[in-house]
């Protein structure tokens, strides 16, 4: 971490729609796929800043994953008109969203604006989420609440300009919470270990924000961070390693204090030259793509049986006009079988399968469907083994594909079947990809346990357990202490009596 220092759902079925005629245009480039219905410079220019800031953040910290890895799982971004938007796809408890962003294997998604209600960019709200992305598939170790908040929100805060980009802002959004709850560093470090007020979680933010800045300008304390992380990885405590990295946290909690009532910052600025020029493809969409768009923006958000419904109804009408588009009768058969219409999910992925041979998402539908099949209907190895054939080609066609390899792991436990060690291999290789994904950490978890491997399944809970939005009991957290000390015997032993627990915990965090 040494280069830190050097650079520095229930909602009205279908409320969200735009006009069918509208241009939308996707945008891909090595780590984004954007969609967006404004025009074309626009979005150029969105996904350009989206790139460069992926070069800003390399070229801030280490990286501990190949490049190859992180284009493998690319972040899929939709610019809707305004928050209005932003927050009805949110769902409830949205009243206050500006953006938002979900992990997972079958493709990590943010929302965000076109503007906000001032008519400005809300390039903050997307980078903020971008840079929670980018940590926890960047790099191996976990990282503290705090900052994990703070970081974004100093990466928040970046500002594009023609010819440069500046970073190191001051988060003037937080100057209220700054000047009004002065949380100690020591409670900084404590966070995660007990329940958080309200202040506490503003603190995480705003106080986060401020020693993260600090630490980042100052070299001595910087060196410190470095050890505080490193300690951390090792399996200390937050409190612990804050102790025996920076000393007297006393101390350091006076210099920040200081370093607030001086009001002076510096920001450091680099040429946008030096962060490269990305590799943008852009498409215009036909007009039944666009036409779906609003109803797969629904549909990939998540729904359950009864709001896929409305979803798959009004898709039927629009797909009916491609029934030779790839693209559109893929998104058809998800939405057909999360609406539980397996045959209508089944011929649509055949269509889109007939037109792209190729088509990794129609490949998955189609394994869905038998998988739920085979389950229903108890078949026997013949029938599962014909499921799973569809989920092979979809490896086959993308062998990183994380979707693919989660299915392949997942239809052992449909079948109520212990995962072969192919499986096992291709669900961690699933969560290296996607480590974001929180339910992929789980099962990982267990199978680690299972394999007796205690500090692996331990660095793969760790960054849950440092979860700054999880429960006061945090189960991940939990665990992790449970496992210090266990033995190889011992953890194969838990796994076998607790994987059913683990398996409730993992769907509750």
């Amino acid at each position: 971490m040494a280069r830190w220092r050097r650079l520095g759902c229930a909602m009205a079925a279908l409320a969200v729609a735009s006009p069918a005629s509208a241009a939308w245009r996707l945008a891909r480039s090595p780590h984004f796929i954007v969609y967006s219905d404004g025009n074309e410079a626009a979005l150029r220019e969105k996904v350009t800043r989206l790139e460069q800031l992926d070069a800003l953040m390399q070229m801030l910290g280490r990286v501990d994953v190949p490049d190859e890895d992180r284009r493998a799982n690319p972040l899929t971004v939709f610019i809707v008109d305004d928050m209005g938007e932003v927050q009805e796809l949110f769902g409830e408890g949205g009243r206050n969203i500006g953006g938002f962003y979900i992990p997972r294997a079958t493709g990590s998604i943010a929302f965000t604006p076109a503007r906000f209600p001032n008519g400005t960019e809300p390039d903050n709200v997307l980078f903020h989420e971008y840079a929670h992305h980018y940590l926890l598939g960047t790099y191996a170790a976990p990282y503290p609440g705090w900052f994990s908040e703070g970081f974004a929100e100093y990466i928040g805060v970046t500002a594009f300009e023609r010819d440069k980009v500046r970073f190191g802002m001051p988060a003037n959004h937080r100057v209220m919470a700054l000047r009004t709850n002065p949380v100690p560093v020591e409670r900084l470090f404590a966070f995660g270990t007990a329940k958080l007020s309200d202040g506490d979680r503003e603190a995480m933010y705003s106080r986060g924000w401020l020693l993260t800045h600090y630490l980042f300008s100052n070299a001595e304390r910087g060196k410190q961070f470095d050890a505080y992380l490193a300690a951390i990885a090792a399996g200390k405590s937050s409190v612990a390693a804050a102790q025996e990295s920076f000393g007297d946290v006393g101390v350091l909690n006076k210099e920040l204090n200081t370093y607030l009532s001086r009001n002076r910052f510096t920001v450091k600025e680099i040429p946008r030259a030096r962060l490269g020029s990305p590799d943008i493809t852009i498409t215009t969409l036909n007009r039944t793509q666009a036409a779906m768009i609003p109803l797969r923006m629904r549909s990939t958000r998540g729904v359950g049986r009864q709001t896929a419904q409305p979803i798959y109804a009004r898709a039927i009408a629009i797909a009916a006009e491609a029934p030779g588009d790839a693209l559109v009768q893929g998104w058809l058969a998800e939405m057909a079988y999360d609406a539980g219409e397996d045959i209508a999910a089944e011929a649509a992925a055949d269509r889109a399968l007939a037109a792209d041979p190729r088509s990794v998402q129609a490949l998955l539908y189609k394994a869905r469907v038998r998988l739920r099949r085979a389950a229903a209907t108890r078949a026997d190895d013949a029938g599962w083994k014909e499921a799973r054939s569809w989920i092979v080609k979809a490896n086959r066609v993308d062998n990183n594909d994380a979707a693919a390899l989660s299915l392949y792991y997942q239809s052992f436990m449909m079948e109520r079947r212990r995962p072969n060690t192919a499986a096992i291999d291709g669900l961690l290789r699933a969560s290296q990809l996607v480590s974001q994904d929180p339910s992929l950490r789980w099962l990982s978890a267990r199978e680690l346990l299972r394999r007796g491997d205690v500090a692996g399944a331990k660095a793969a809970l760790r960054p849950l357990a440092f979860n700054p939005h999880a429960a006061a009991d945090n189960p991940a957290a939990k665990l992790v202490a449970q496992l210090d000390g266990m033995d190889e015997k011992a953890a194969r032993a838990f796994a076998e009596r607790d994987a059913q627990s683990m398996d409730d915990q993992q769907k509750t965090d």
